[in-house]
């Protein structure tokens, strides 16, 4: 029973490595960083709202597109109507690179902040980019 103090500063050891991402970001103000995007068209009659809202698309846009690909490249379903009744052709390039046709500034930024690498660019044609 002596070992309580190293137990204790063990313990206290490991907890405080294993919560350092959450307080380092705290303390450093990054707790709430989203890295800045570019978004092509704004204010383009009929291309000023995405499918679905901005927070939606900011967690959830993975899970929209396998949707779209299983509809459209498996049940033949082409067409997207949002919850408030417009319509879309579900296509990535037809309809996603409308807005979002900058890679590098708009894909590339989150995609790189999250750590993540989509295979999207495997089947897709990686949109020619705007010169800044």
């Amino acid at each position: 029973m002596r070992d309580k103090g190293w137990i204790f500063a063990g313990l206290l050891l490991f907890f405080g490595l294993l919560s350092f991402p959450l307080w380092f970001n705290v303390a450093s103000g990054k707790l709430g960083y989203r890295p800045d995007v570019v978004i092509k068209t704004r204010n383009v009659p009929g291309k000023d709202k995405c499918v679905m809202p901005a927070e939606y698309m900011r967690t959830s846009h993975m899970k929209l597109l396998k949707e779209w690909r299983e509809a459209a490249v498996r049940d033949g379903d082409r067409v997207f109507t949002a919850a408030d009744g417009r319509q879309f052709q579900r296509s990535l390039t037809g309809t996603c690179l409308d807005c979002h046709s900058n890679k590098s500034k708009f894909c590339d930024r989150c995609h790189d902040y999250a750590g993540v690498s989509p295979n999207c660019w495997d089947c897709h044609v990686t949109p020619k980019e705007d010169a800044p």
